[in-house]
């Protein structure tokens, strides 16, 4: 109770109060990603070319189905708006957590949001390198003299899945910060843990990289497991 002194001096609010305020963040963070997925859906077609050039030039694309070309319009729009939106999402999700914090504990955690911004744009930059790669792994497979042709949305489905997955996930150090500030986790304890982070981690990175190549589930669980060990010694040189 010591520990949290200026928390007890908050009003308190009834549960009804704390679903209202959720759903209202939830409806100006859709409105954002809406409006920045009408920016991705207006620019549609370049950003498809743009998706499409890390493929060989031998590949073709094919469409399937009569709606396929209007859901990858969707899907690229999607994933745009909740790029474009990140800012905003980012500041009510830290707004929505804010009351529950104390002075201290909001001051030692509020640094942290533009560095999740910066961590989410990582993980974007870092799926657009290993797009490429990725799709070399699976062509490779393809059998001497076959025409290498891909299903449109097979494809899209691949690279926005991939994009977000990259996206999102980055923000695992973040996180772990944000608990550490809040006396949640230590050092010591995350050290204790590393074995069942590492399987986590690898059970993760194969789920939420689609596509069933090798490259990007070991880049995914590579570079989360250095964040990891980085993040470890980070809060253990802040003391936690």
């Amino acid at each position: 109770m010591s520990e949290r002194p200026d928390a007890l001096q908050l009003p308190s609010m009834p549960l009804s109060g704390h679903l209202a305020e959720l759903r209202n963040r939830l409806i100006w963070s859709i409105l954002a990603i809406a409006v920045g997925g009408s920016v991705g859906f207006a620019f549609g077609e370049q950003l498809i070319t743009l998706l499409r050039s890390p493929l060989p030039a031998d590949v073709t694309l094919q469409q399937i189905e009569i709606g396929d070309g209007f859901s990858i319009r969707l899907q690229i729009a999607f994933v745009v708006g909740v790029i474009l939106a990140m800012p905003v999402l980012l500041w009510h999700v830290w707004r929505f957590i804010a009351p529950g914090l104390t002075s201290s504990e909001r001051g030692s955690v509020l640094p942290w949001i533009p560095a999740a911004l910066a961590f989410f744009a990582l993980g974007i930059g870092i799926a657009w390198v290993i797009l490429p790669y990725a799709a070399a792994f699976l062509l490779s497979f393809v059998p001497p003299a076959t025409v290498r042709s891909i299903n449109i949305k097979s494809y899209f489905d691949f690279v926005t899945s991939l994009f977000l997955a990259f996206g999102i996930l980055m923000e695992f150090p973040i996180l772990l910060v944000g608990l550490s500030r809040v006396r949640i986790v230590t050092s010591d304890r995350l050290r204790r843990s590393r074995r069942m982070v590492i399987l986590v981690i690898a059970i993760f990175s194969a789920i939420a990289t689609p596509g069933g190549d090798l490259v990007s589930p070991f880049v995914l669980g590579a570079t989360l497991y250095v964040l990891y060990e980085g993040t470890t010694i980070f809060i253990r040189r802040t003391g936690r």
